[in-house]
């Protein structure tokens, strides 16, 4: 045995707790009309899960609770329990006895728990399921349903027989596997939007990052460019200044040993007691043309400054102009970046106290009149100052190099004057002053070697000057270099420059290079940092991480859609298993069940034939025309397109003996009843579920068909264990356990059973 008991309190009219046990193959329960037994049948359907109110003979929830009579008061809740006997594992619980409970409140609330367990619907169906047990079906027949297969459309009794062979529990995970592919589907549709919504933006993200990645690329080729640069710069300013070192010292002594010869010839002279005038005017003469000399080296000096400034001034205002044509190169002051700060913030503050949208219309149209008002303010303001100061230093210093050229004129002119008539004074000597001649000789030729080594190091100094301004022009250039490129370009000294055989040069090698070749490379220098500044590259940490983060984002996606994808997939093919496996235990099941339909019919109806027919029906999913209401709100023609949906239902062919009768509609009442019957026998054979609940299906049936319907009885119950509502007196002979049903003057169903088996033995 299967069943055990069943148990309801507060259900329809069984007011108390009322118990069944149910220990013997058949039991029946019997009582007149209106007493509630078909409310025991209803109470199996209920308690495993049926939601039909009507089905069970109700139109709200309220009416399946009692509702009050006679002394008894109404409930507010009712409670069907079913108890199991599960130690061969009927149902798939490990417990060797399982209880099922439904409890309904009068707020229309349910609740299902086993074994004390609360769960859902679902689990209570999944479970029942798996044993061959609903809430509705073959093996649950309420009262008037008994014929339900026969007027069933050909849909629905596919649908009967499916649940009677056990096919629901594969059309639950059908069910299940279509309710995940939507989900799935609808999982992809929402990433694919996710991926729609990202790509423009991921496409912006990109462009900017080929273009900051062009920039780096760009700033690592200059930075190589620097190093070399600067190497090689750096190397011909160590050359040079050695070599000026060591071209200086010769002068430097030479000069110091003639200053000394000097000292000691002016001293004989100045002691010869035979100096007179013209001796005193030779010193005059050689003491201004010394003074003379000394202002114009002096003069030469400052004019190799003035034109080393004025170089430098040059290509300072050349890079000016060049960055000035550039658009977007203006500077604003603060002063005026902080009143429009101020202005803009005033107006916040009145916008604050209003809220309409024409405030808000005119604070944008004022924000864009004032930005528009600052940029055309200082549009041109700074090329024009910053061209015209530098402008302007160079022509001074051009003035300055004029004015030292003409100063240095004068004083050559004087020079030659001075030399011309010392020269003479020096011949007038010669012949007047025999006696000084010597001395005087030495001292001109002291002079001469003076004056030519002074000019030596005149022209040395003029060297050192310019190589000082290219100097401060190389620091300058680290100094760009470092704030545009990076400290990464004022590591030169490691960088290695290659001949063309791939040896290292050395440092003379690179100085030794003409100084045109490192002039074109300062100029390419120039042209990329322009080109690096008209690219920019603010900010362009955060795109690059921004990018990563996106394209993360999106192969995230990309990988997820795929995932999904392959799910579907994979449930598409368990749908097409299910429903491969569905259709073929379908079509073996209506074989088996049309054996034993035929044996039953036989049986019932003394000869005749009796068969299931699977049926293809087709079932259109749009009428061929269609109305829609148009934009003025009549009625159009809408054609469908779409074909129709093929479905397979059940068809009952019968031909009764001695008489020419095909059609179920033909049948009379009592046919119909032994044919519903005998099908309903018949797949309780094939696929016999633990017990079946027949509410009076014997009540049409005459004195010689109830002995036929109860010799069925006691077979089936070799099955199945079966509880028959039954007014029939041939049924009750076969139950081992009888129920009476009766109900008092307060409306209340009241319980009495007989076991036949104790009957017997106490009579014995």
């Amino acid at each position: 045995m299967y069943l055990k008991s069943l148990e309801l309190t507060g259900f329809k009219s069984f007011a108390k707790k009322t118990e069944l046990n149910f220990a013997t193959p058949i039991t029946a329960v019997v009582g007149p009309n209106g007493s509630g037994k078909s409310n025991i049948a209803e109470a199996f359907s209920f308690v495993l899960g049926e939601q039909s109110i009507k089905s069970m003979r109700g139109k709200r929830t309220e009416d399946l609770i009692w509702n009050g009579g006679g002394n008894a008061t109404r409930a507010n809740r009712a409670s069907v329990k079913v108890i199991f006997d599960n130690r061969k594992r009927l149902l798939n619980v490990d417990f060797d006895e399982v209880y099922i409970e439904r409890v309904i409140y009068r707020d229309a609330s349910s609740e299902y728990s086993v074994n004390g367990t609360q769960v859902r619907l679902k689990d209570i169906i999944e479970l029942l399921a798996a044993a061959h047990i609903g809430a509705s079906g073959h093996h649950i027949i309420s009262q008037g349903e008994s014929d339900k297969i026969l007027n069933a459309n050909s849909r629905e009794r596919r649908d009967m027989l499916e649940d009677a062979l056990g096919l629901k529990i594969y059309q639950y995970k059908r069910e299940e596997s279509e309710r995940k592919l939507l989900k799935t589907e609808e999982n992809m549709k929402s990433v694919e939007s996710l991926r729609r919504e990202i790509a423009p933006h991921l496409k912006f993200l990109k462009k900017q990052v080929e273009k900051i990645e062009r920039t780096f690329e760009l700033k690592a080729e200059a930075r190589k460019l620097c190093q070399e640069y600067f190497k090689r710069e750096s190397a011909y300013l160590v050359h040079q200044k050695k070599l000026l070192d060591d071209e200086q010292r010769k002068p430097s002594e030479a000069l110091k040993r003639l200053q000394g010869e000097l000292a000691k010839v002016n001293g004989t002279l100045e002691q010869s007691a035979r100096r007179d005038a013209k001796s005193d005017e030779a010193i005059k003469l050689e003491s201004d043309l010394s003074l003379l000399r000394r202002e114009k080296d002096k003069l030469a000096r400052e004019l190799g400054r003035v034109e080393g400034a004025m170089e430098s001034e040059e290509r300072i205002l050349k890079r000016e102009r060049e960055t000035a044509s550039r658009e977007g190169s203006q500077t604003v002051p603060l002063a005026a970046v902080q009143n429009v700060v101020a202005v803009i913030e005033t107006r916040i503050k009145e916008l604050e106290n209003r809220r309409d949208e024409s405030s808000v219309e005119a604070f944008f149209v004022f924000i864009r009149r004032t930005f528009l008002e600052l940029i055309g303010r200082y549009k041109h303001v700074n090329t024009a100052s910053s061209w015209g100061r530098s402008g302007e230093e160079v022509q001074r210093l051009r003035a300055e190099r004029e004015g030292l050229e003409k100063k240095l004129r004068l004083c050559h002119e004087r020079e030659m004057a001075l030399h011309k008539s010392y020269v003479a004074l020096q011949a007038r000597l010669e012949r007047e002053k025999d006696s000084s001649r010597s001395a005087e000789r030495d001292m001109f030729r002291i002079m001469t070697e003076e004056n030519t080594v002074r000019g030596v190091l005149t022209a040395l100094q003029a060297r050192e000057e310019k190589l000082t301004l290219v100097e401060a022009d190389f620091k300058r250039a680290l100094h760009e270099a470092a704030s545009l490129l990076g400290r990464e370009a004022l590591r030169f000294e490691d960088f290695v420059i290659a001949d063309e055989k791939g040896a290292p040069l050395s440092g003379a090698a690179m100085a030794a290079e003409a100084r045109p070749f490192q002039d074109d490379r300062r100029r390419l220098i120039e042209k990329m940092k322009i080109r690096i500044e008209e690219a920019g590259a603010g900010g362009g940490e955060e795109v690059l991480k921004e990018y990563k983060e996106t394209a993360e984002r999106d192969g995230f996606l990309e990988s997820e859609l795929g995932d999904l994808s392959q799910s579907a997939a994979s449930l598409k093919n368990i749908i097409a298993e299910l429903e491969e496996k569905l259709d073929h235990e379908f079509r073996e099941g209506v074989l088996k069940i049309n054996s034993q339909f035929q044996r039953f019919f036989t049986l019932m109806f003394g000869g005749g034939s009796a068969s299931l027919q699977v049926v293809k029906e087709a079932k259109k999913k749009k009428n061929d025309t269609d109305f829609d209401l148009t934009a003025e709100g009549l009625p159009s023609e809408i054609s469908s397109e779409e074909p129709d949906e093929i479905s397979e239902g059940i068809e009952i062919e019968v031909s009764l003996p001695r008489k020419k009768i095909k059609g179920l509609m033909m049948l009379s009442g009592g046919e119909r009843a032994l044919t519903s019957i005998a099908l309903l026998f018949a797949i309780s054979q094939v696929n016999p579920p633990p017990f079946i609940v027949l509410d009076e299906t014997d009540a049409a049936l005459d004195e010689a068909n109830s002995k036929k319907y109860g010799d069925m009885i006691e077979n089936l119950a070799k099955l199945s264990q079966l509880i028959l509502i039954t007014h029939n007196r041939e049924t009750m002979f076969h139950a081992g356990l009888l129920y009476g049903v009766t109900m008092g003057a307060g409306g209340v169903s009241k319980m009495l059973s007989i076991a036949f088996d104790d009957a017997v033995a106490v009579a014995k």
